[in-house]
């Protein structure tokens, strides 16, 4: 008896931290950590944790500015996620489809560094894409090329001002204290506001500055997906 416990205890405890992660983790990151608006985790190392201890600790206290919650998980819990998280980097992943080559050139045929920047070159309007494949998996990019307003990133949401003579002024925000805003419109410029000269302040959760790029063939969509997701550079 004692040796089919000390049999069974491993599996019981593997099936509590994928049931942790299924609740906890799953809808960002994807049943079986193939990502989504997480980062994917079904891969060997993982960037912002390549070690345990720092696993545990981003589980537990989440990233600033990612989209990654802080967690009231406890010692327990955090120690069995991360083990199942661990298990999902021995997944065999699919392969992205598309061409590299052809996708970076319709990355520069559809001017996307007017908005986004890569390896430090490029426009302030739109995430920084340097390193988008750590971040995002190949479907939710995909996803924002043709439907960028199903899932905004965190601090890209569309801001609605409108003056006290009704002007009207929209833009992502640059940066907000308790008596001003900066937006930066969809041509690049930026507005400084007083909230006081304001008659409405607003975020628009459903609609994004980027367009939307559907009228893309299925190829093309493969080949900028593949090249999107393949970018893995360390910001700079």
């Amino acid at each position: 008896m004692r040796r089919l416990l000390l049999f069974l205890a491993p599996l019981a405890f593997a099936q509590d931290g994928e049931r942790i992660y299924a609740s906890q983790c799953a809808y960002c990151h994807g049943v079986h950590g193939e990502g989504g608006r997480g980062a994917p985790l079904d891969r060997p190392q993982l960037r912002n944790a390549p070690d345990d201890a720092t696993l545990a600790r981003v589980i537990r206290r989440g990233i600033p500015d990612t989209g990654m919650p802080s967690s009231a998980l406890s010692e327990r819990e955090i120690a069995l996620v991360s083990a199942h998280v661990r298990t999902l980097g021995r997944r065999t992943r699919e392969s992205t489809k598309g061409n590299l080559q052809q996708g970076e050139a319709i990355y520069r045929a559809q001017n996307c560094a007017a908005c986004h920047t890569l390896q430090g070159r490029g426009g302030p309007l739109g995430p920084d894409l340097t390193s988008i494949g750590h971040r995002r998996n190949a479907a939710h990019l995909r996803q924002s090329i043709t439907h960028p307003e199903a899932d905004i990133t965190p601090g890209y949401f569309l801001i609605h001002a409108e003056l006290l003579d009704r002007r009207a002024i929209q833009g992502v925000r640059v940066n907000e204290d308790s008596f001003s805003i900066q937006l930066r419109d969809a041509q690049g410029i930026l507005h400084s506001l007083w909230k006081s000269e304001l008659r409405m302040l607003a975020k628009v959760l459903k609609k994004s500055l980027m367009p939307s790029y559907r009228n893309l063939s299925p190829a093309q969509l493969d080949d900028l997906t593949a090249y999107l997701a393949s970018r893995t550079e360390e910001t700079r």
